[in-house]
């Protein structure tokens, strides 16, 4: 898998126009829609996954201050 958008250096023109820009972000909204449509669940469980990895939950201890 590829770096995440958290540690992935984004580089953007600074000499777009804002319709440049605009045309641009339209498309990534369009194929973020589309990969969610295709890939719902699946990406769903590679976040959880990211999120949580395998181990064991602590003890919870009612007891113990926050």
């Amino acid at each position: 898998m590829s770096a995440s958008p958290s540690t992935a250096a984004a580089v953007v023109p600074k000499h777009w126009t804002p319709e440049q820009a605009l045309a641009v972000a339209e498309c990534l909204q369009a194929m973020r829609q589309a990969l969610w449509a295709a890939y719902g669940p699946q990406m769903q469980q590679a976040w959880r996954e990211q999120l949580m990895p395998d181990q064991a939950p602590t003890e919870f201890d009612p007891d113990e201050p926050f």
